[in-house]
């Protein structure tokens, strides 16, 4: 956490005589103002639309500024939340984004999708008190929308090249605190549009693709080089980049690589992958007038899975033009890894939850186009290793569910490209980079790694922390040199 500084001790002073404990507490959680569900499933247009000044000066008086401020042991990058929220309570919006900017480099898409609920809110102290916790999230977002335009010039870069694989949140992360280090960055995206997972993964009505171009644009002052259309490990190899002349390499390749369940009919016409299904509509422009990408169409769509990109390519496919949309999910609501707030929308926007229930078998037409989803009902019975109850097959309870589109959402996979090309890199059973967890790095002294690639699978936040934390041991290890 940033220091105090003696002006910011004079202001929490004063604000703290400004009102009581007692007086706020009493005030009442923020709602988040959103679109209406029967307009929205009709755009994507960004379902929460923000709160305005008024109300995050009053959710940010809210916070009693705890002397233990708990809620920023909940955030993985360690935000210093107590200094940008008091910073909101007292008008100062650019400075409460300059507080937030000092810890994590993408403030504006972590307060619309990191679980905050999860995080830092399930930490703050009012919780004890049975009422519901700042609205950090919401201040978090409010605070980087007022972030006042950058005027310095970037850092002087001369510590020598590194380079970036892979332009997701953890990659952006690594690169924003590398040039803060004086380093010169240089990040090498596969695809044609910057922002990884951020772009292809998560639907602009949950995240604008304006959000993430202005945090991208933000790196890009900082002296940050971006390179698109560059496969490394394909493009480029771990000798090219060396032959380039970069003394060190993070590897945040992500994981895009799909799953399945590997059951009968999974290879019927129809049944696609969620990474597949949501990079066609977000990134490739499927569905909107001015492009030809095709995507698959349906009336009757099935969502298998309950997290968060289950519940992105339900909404997604309502807003295709599907007439019913149903998610089936193998355990209970109660279960669903899928933020509670994602599963409201996707409710107020008609799917059909078809829980306790898990696919078995996929039937299709002479054309081999799916037209049928056979169902095992389930039943919840012990705790599973994760501590989530453990969903077991209810005999001959069998349903047929008519379907024309299936998609599958059920994890996804470590991308290999990068291990494949580098075979002295250790990896895991599971198909992901060993690395320290301190620092970051692989078993190859110049490498190092994190986010998807080397958790499987989690979130963006936790992603960001793990590029900030390599950065900083990196740019550690070869200043000594």
């Amino acid at each position: 956490m940033s220091t105090i500084s003696p002006r910011d001790a004079e202001w929490r002073e004063e604000l703290r005589n400004r009102m009581t404990p007692k007086e706020r507490t009493a005030i009442e959680r923020v709602k988040m103002p959103e679109l209406d569900p029967a307009y929205r499933i009709t755009c994507n247009e960004e379902v929460n639309q923000g709160i305005n000044a008024e109300a995050a000066m009053k959710e940010a008086s809210r916070c009693l500024d705890c002397p233990n401020p708990t809620c920023v042991t909940g955030c993985p990058v360690n935000i210093n939340i107590p200094g940008f929220i008091k910073n909101i309570e007292r008008g100062e919006f650019a400075q409460a984004a300059a507080v937030l900017k000092e810890t994590s480099a993408l403030p504006a898409v972590c307060g619309r999708v990191c679980p905050q609920e999860k995080q830092c809110e399930s930490k703050c102290i009012y919780n004890k008190m049975k009422r519901e916790p700042i609205a950090i999230g919401y201040l978090e977002r409010f605070a980087a929308d007022h972030e006042a335009p950058a005027a310095d010039a970037p850092a002087e870069a001369t510590k020598g090249k590194i380079a970036v694989v892979g332009s997701g949140p953890s990659g952006l992360s690594f690169a924003g605190e590398m040039a803060r280090h004086g380093y010169s960055v240089t990040v090498f995206e596969a695809l044609h549009q910057i922002g990884g997972v951020l772009k292809y993964g998560i639907p602009e009505f949950r995240l604008p693709n304006a959000i993430v171009d202005k945090e991208i644009e933000s790196l890009k002052k900082k002296g940050v080089e971006f390179v698109k259309d560059c496969i490394v490990g394909k493009t480029l190899s771990y000798d090219d980049l060396h032959s380039m002349g970069f003394r060190g390499i993070y590897v945040a390749s992500g994981a895009g690589l799909p799953r399945f369940m590997n059951i009968p009919g999974e290879n019927l016409i129809g049944v696609v992958s969620s990474n597949e299904y949501l990079t066609r509509v977000n990134l490739m422009g499927a569905g909107r007038e001015g492009f030809d990408t095709p995507a698959p169409a349906g009336k009757r769509v099935a969502v298998v899975g309950g997290g968060n990109t289950a519940m992105d390519s339900a909404r997604t496919a309502r807003r295709m033009g599907a007439e019913k949309v149903m998610i089936v999910y193998r355990r209970s609501e109660d279960e669903m890894p899928a933020r509670r707030e994602e599963v409201g929308h996707a409710k107020e926007e008609g799917i059909d939850f078809m829980t306790l229930n898990n696919p078995i078998e996929y039937l299709g037409d002479e054309r081999g186009h799916v037209t049928t989803m056979r169902v095992q009902r389930m039943e919840l019975g012990e705790p599973d290793e994760s501590g989530r109850r453990s969903p077991v097959p209810i005999e001959g309870a069998i349903d047929d569910i008519e379907v024309d589109l299936v998609i599958v959402a059920i994890g996804v996979s470590p991308n290999p490209i990068v291990p494949q090309a580098i075979p002295a890199l250790e990896m895991s059973r599971r198909g992901t980079i060993v690395v320290d967890e301190a620092t970051m790095r692989s078993s190859l002294p110049d490498i190092y790694a994190g986010g998807d690639i080397v958790r499987g699978g989690a979130t963006v936040i936790l992603a960001m922390g793990d590029g900030r934390r390599a950065a900083q041991s990196m740019a550690a290890a070869l200043d000594k040199e």
